[in-house]
């Protein structure tokens, strides 16, 4: 009856509640300066009440002291999708720069206050040059530039401060180039927080919580519907287990989420999500302002949605495994990696039945890779090549893989050998379309200034209308959100000959 109730807030404080709940589940460690100053006193003043609903409803557990607030969360699921915790400056890690952050987190000493960035490397170097194919060259700059990104991703969290010197004198290599750091060991050991320790697991899965049974407790199954609807964009009926399924389809779990985060709870047929109309309740924003990729991936699907308009019943339908059926190849392909010298047999964890209890995958509609290229053909020929950047323009097959690859981390495709399968939750998005900025009103054609209108005419002068008619894609279609809201406007520089999106915004995190 207590987890009914929840989040037990009064009504004229619940915003403040739910602002600081979304800082926690969206930010890695909130220190005093990251995300932005302010936020964790805010997170503090509801942090006792966070770590009991948290603890409650997800079975996660709010680490916070006067310095930091770290989420310890329990995982159901491995998500090749969450590279962007591990990043810098919106590019994943790769696995030199995970091996290079793990080697540097082992080598800081419990009594040790402060390290040179010098004497960092020579401690790791050995540890990395005992690892086949990893290793480290101070001559190979792809090596510095690694341990560099690591570097500067321990400085963002709080883990290291700079005290003197600096890391980009260091990777240049002068004489007295070197950097020296504090440590804050508080921080450094809620970095590293796993479910068992690693020297006891024999597999991957070992990091995630125990599978459902069949006599596994309701409350049990409630907590893991929970977690896979703050923790994935959608979560469809079909792909997780029936008791998971029955507690996404009655009244109780999904609400409470909802009221937790400040979201809005969408039920389909197929499934259930969390709509954030503000979009800041995500690690990755669709559609909104992004880069030629992010603009191509929503207009492909206002087309891929025209498509399906066009032909519904003649389109051709596989089933579409979700993470749950293809959980197991991907332990499968991490287990294959793990080194079984260094696991402590007498206390490795012995592993239970981990099969996924699902049904057959839901089917849904196919759209082939010829016609994807089509329609891309089409968004070239209607915008201009220049309007997806230089980067792209004599590269549309990359654009396209780009924009598929994004599309199938916000669980919209995915990917099949010939095309993709598109989700139900990509027809959100049916409603985007392009939007060329407005060019300032200069008096000006292509080739050279206007005449001066006659007194009395209505011309294209300052004064006069303006001859285009107005601003290109302003006529803005209405949004298909549940509440009948639209979209909110945005506004592109008139310097931009890039194609904006525009239409459904809503975000799920």
């Amino acid at each position: 009856m207590a987890a009914r109730t929840r989040p037990r807030v009064e009504t004229v404080d619940l915003g403040s509640y739910q602002q600081a709940v979304r800082k926690v589940l969206t930010c890695d460690v909130i220190t005093a300066s990251r995300p932005r100053p302010g936020v964790l006193d805010q997170v503090l003043y509801w942090a006792d009440q966070m770590a009991e609903d948290l603890r409650a409803l997800f079975g996660y557990t709010l680490i916070a002291t006067t310095d930091h607030v770290r989420l310890v969360r329990e995982l159901d699921l491995l998500d090749p999708t969450q590279r962007q915790t591990f990043a810098r400056k919106g590019k994943p890690f790769d696995r030199r720069r995970l091996a290079y952050l793990c080697l540097l987190l082992a080598a800081f000493q419990r009594s040790q206050v402060e390290i040179s960035l010098g004497d960092l490397v020579r401690r790791v170097t050995p540890s990395a040059n005992r690892i086949e194919g990893l290793g480290y060259d101070p001559t190979d700059s792809t090596h510095k530039a690694a341990l560099v990104d690591v570097v500067h991703w321990l400085l963002d969290r709080g883990a290291l401060h700079l005290s003197d010197g600096s890391v980009e004198a260091w990777a240049r290599g002068g004489e007295q180039g070197d950097a020296l750091f504090d440590i804050d060991h508080e921080i450094c050991e809620v970095l590293f927080r796993p479910t068992r320790p690693i020297q006891h697991l024999h597999s991957a899965s070992g990091l995630l919580s125990d599978a459902l049974g069949q006599d596994a407790p309701r409350e049990r199954a409630a907590q893991r519907a929970r977690r896979l609807l703050v923790e994935y964009p959608v979560v469809y009926y079909a792909d997780v287990e029936p008791e998971v399924a029955a507690a996404l389809r009655g009244r109780g779990p999904a609400e409470e989420v909802s009221r937790l985060t400040g979201t809005k709870l969408e039920r389909r047929a197929e499934g259930v999500l969390l709509a954030d109309a503000s979009g800041a309740f995500t690690d990755r924003a669709f559609p909104g302002r992004g880069g030629a990729v992010t603009r191509t991936a929503g207009l492909l699907l206002a087309q891929v949605a025209n498509h399906f308009e066009e032909s519904w019943a003649g389109l051709a339908r596989l089933p579409a495994p979700g993470a749950v059926h293809e959980h197991p190849e991907l332990v499968a392909r991490i287990d294959a990696g793990i080194p079984q010298e260094g696991i402590v047999t007498e206390l490795a964890w012995a592993e239970g039945e981990r099969v996924p209890r699902v049904g057959e995958p839901a089917p849904v509609p196919l759209v082939e890779r010829e016609r994807l290229e089509d329609m891309l053909a089409d968004l070239f020929e209607e915008f201009g090549a220049a309007s997806f950047t230089a980067t792209w323009q004599q590269d549309p097959q990359g654009l396209l893989d780009a924009a598929l690859a994004l599309l199938s981390d916000l669980a919209l495709v995915r990917p099949v050998p010939g095309g993709v399968l598109v989700t139900p939750a990509a027809l959100r998005y049916r409603n985007i379309r392009g939007a060329l900025p407005e060019r300032p009103d200069t008096g000006l054609l292509p080739f050279g200034p206007l005449d001066q209108p006659e007194a009395g005419q209505n011309g294209g002068g300052p004064d006069g209308d303006r001859p285009d008619g107005g601003r290109p894609g302003s006529d803005r279609p209405e949004s298909d959100r549940p509440d009948g809201g639209a979209a909110g406007t945005e506004t592109p520089s008139a310097q931009s000959e890039q194609p904006e999106t525009e239409g459904t915004e809503e975000t799920a995190p």
